[in-house]
């Protein structure tokens, strides 16, 4: 159920984007497609553009956003890799919005299929009705390829008394790699560790295990952990390459700097 504070939101946004002619729908993503909102969830919307006005409208975010409600700020999402969206904050009532503006045929290629929630003609839903959405899975070439070098730097980082650094690697590989393993295996959107605890409880128990406090051992039990879970979730076909050699030599020398830190 979407809560008063949302709709109004919605309202206002629509009334205000249908005075733009160059906005030709309005859609939805996120927890409100799914029906799954709490009072801690963001809007993720979706303002869809002529292409025609594509530099002007990209190049004017910011001040579209403005119109559709109290402002506080905003910044673009290049961080997540979504140039095109504009993460925002609004007061009265303080709302966290996400607004990603695309074309019609942008539309084309997407992970889920969006609410309507307004549209100027027929156009965006004939294209959500032709096309169907293609949700990605982690590549597990990818993920192999890179996974034992960053076991070898969190093992120089241990060596060094790197803590932090060495925690937020971890981390890194919790959100990137054990993440996305754990939700496409229960057929979920492999995006981090996003709602892992509430799609996933019995592997967020186990993930836990990779959550280290500022403590060398601590930090290579974590990381130890990592390397487990991993060694369980990567597929077992022959449509990769393993590193074996790379796995081997990057687990022998975490071990090898515990064991010489604990000499110590």
């Amino acid at each position: 159920m979407i809560s008063p504070d949302y709709a109004q939101f919605i309202e206002n946004a629509k009334r205000r984007l249908r005075q733009d002619s160059r906005i030709v729908g309005l859609l939805a993503g996120g927890s409100m497609m799914t029906g799954t909102m709490d009072e801690f969830s963001d809007l993720d919307l979706i303002v869809v553009y002529d292409a025609a006005s594509r530099e002007e409208v990209m190049s004017g975010r910011a001040s579209i956003a403005a119109e559709l409600g109290s402002l506080l700020s905003s910044f673009t999402g290049e961080h997540v890799g979504e140039p095109r969206l504009l993460i925002c904050l609004y007061d009265s009532p303080l709302l966290h919005v996400d607004l990603k503006f695309v074309t019609p045929e942008e539309l084309e290629r997407r992970i889920e299929d969006p609410l309507v929630l307004w549209e100027r003609g027929e156009e965006i839903r004939s294209i959500l009705r032709r096309t169907q959405p293609s949700s990605p899975s982690p590549d597990s070439q990818w993920l192999e390829d890179r996974f034992w070098i960053w076991v070898h730097y969190g093992a120089t980082k241990l060596g060094r008394g790197e803590l932090f650094e060495l925690i937020d690697l971890i981390g890194y590989i919790r959100a990137t790699v054990l993440g996305p393993l754990i939700l496409a295996k229960h057929g979920q959107p492999p995006r981090g560790v996003r709602k892992l605890e509430q799609s996933v409880p019995d592997a967020a128990l186990e993930l836990e295990a990779t959550v280290p406090s500022y403590d060398a051992e601590s930090c290579y039990n974590s990381l130890r952990a990592a390397i487990r879970i991993y060694r369980l979730l990567r597929p077992r076909d022959r449509e990769w390459t393993r590193r074996q050699d790379a796995e081997e030599a990057a687990v022998a020398y975490l071990d090898r700097v515990y064991a010489s830190i604990s000499r110590d």
